[in-house]
């Protein structure tokens, strides 16, 4: 789960980390009266769950109160594109107010979890305010990388590491170092997937404070957050995100034509890909689990359909601890209750196989039976063409 900038900045300053003063405003003379607070000039924000909002034309800079109010009435209810958006952009809902600071120097910060060590890792860059996959790309060696051992946390000489990868001294770099203790604690404690700070700013009075934030949560671990659960918003989620979730499935929607159903996260992966393999574009990654009954079957469906891009559905299942004959009640049970007007392709394995292709063929619908996962990618794609 991803929240808003102002929500992140909320969870910062709880764990002592610096950041500018800002306020949420409902309407344009809100903002004018925040702007006037901040001494009369403020940077109005557009909130979306997506970032290059300032190249899109969501981050304006005012220099006095009326036009703070203008901004607003400009950003808040806009179509922002940028380019994590997508050429449909994201309709702004929340415009924030944030009061204005003397900077000095930008720089990159993050805290993520790397897969290739298990670990949580910090990236620092002195190349703050840009995208850190273009400095990648470009400079890799300016990315100073940390990997912490989760026994012992993070440790003052990695903070000082780091620090001194910044080319921080004197007050500031004792104040980056505490700065980079709080932000881990706050990833440990609310279980955070990734925390980005960029830019990670230096004031002109030598000060370190965050100037802009991102932070994702593991969704699995919600359960212990109440308090990060109250930050979603449903604005920023599909329409059938939020109904997967509701049934406990995993979700996320693509652009693509073929919807997807399967069982574990890298089934799905393998399913996407070998669809892309084969000429056609997953609309879809919608993971049922290992123990899913029939209704979460039916309700799948019910999500996967619900996109009027899907042209085509592949169901891909591996029955393990899931049985097929399972899915293939389900599956007959849904087609015959929601009407299913576009080809379905049936690829199922394992247990009770042979009883939940009967069910399919005794269905008496148009279902199309796939002998295995590349004869089930080649047939969805064929029945879109």
């Amino acid at each position: 789960m991803n929240i808003h900038e102002y929500q992140a900045k909320e969870l910062l300053r709880l764990y002592k980390v610096a950041t500018p003063d800002g306020k949420v405003a409902q309407d344009a003379e809100e903002a004018r009266m925040i702007t006037k607070e901040y001494g009369g000039a403020s940077v109005v924000k557009a909130q979306i769950h997506a970032g290059g909002r300032g190249k899109g034309g969501g981050v304006k800079f005012a220099n006095d109160p009326d036009k703070a109010a203008e901004l607003f009435k400009a950003i808040f209810g806009m179509q922002l594109i940028t380019k994590q958006t997508g050429a449909e952009g994201r309709k702004v809902h929340t415009v924030f107010i944030s009061k204005p600071i003397d900077i000095a120097r930008e720089l990159y910060l993050s805290f993520l979890v790397d897969r290739g060590s298990s670990r949580v890792t910090i990236l620092a860059s002195t190349e703050g305010g840009v995208e850190i996959e273009e400095v990648a790309e470009k400079t890799p060696e300016k990315i100073f990388k940390v990997a912490v051992d989760p026994a012992l946390g993070l440790c003052g000489f990695q903070a000082r590491q780091v620090a001194f990868a910044l080319g921080l001294e004197g007050d500031t770099f004792k104040q980056a170092v505490v700065f980079l203790q709080n932000l881990y604690k706050l990833f440990i404690d609310k279980d955070c997937s990734m925390v980005e700070i960029n830019p990670l700013v230096i004031t002109k009075a030598g000060d370190v404070t965050a100037l802009d934030a991102k932070i994702g949560f593991d969704d699995n671990a919600l359960f212990r957050h109440p308090d990060v659960l109250a930050f979603r918003d449903l604005n920023e989620e599909a329409e059938e995100e939020i109904a997967a979730s509701k049934f406990n499935l995993n979700f996320i929607k693509l652009d693509g034509q073929i919807g997807c159903m399967v069982n574990g996260a890298g089934l799905a992966m393998g399913t996407m890909d070998i669809i892309k393999y084969h000429g056609g574009s997953p609309a879809n990654f919608l993971d049922v689990g290992g123990g899913a009954t029939e209704d979460a079957v039916k309700n799948a469906f019910r999500i996967i359909l619900q996109d009027p891009a899907v042209k085509a559905v592949l169901v891909n299942i591996f029955g393990g601890i899931m049985r097929c004959d399972v899915v293939a009640a389900g599956i007959v049970n849904a087609a015959k209750e929601i009407g299913i007007q576009v080809p379905v392709v049936v690829r199922l394995e394992g247990t009770n196989v042979e009883e939940g292709k009967k069910i399919l063929a005794d269905s008496g619908l148009n279902l199309i039976v796939a002998a295995d996962l590349k004869d089930a990618a080649m047939k969805v794609v064929a029945s879109i063409k």
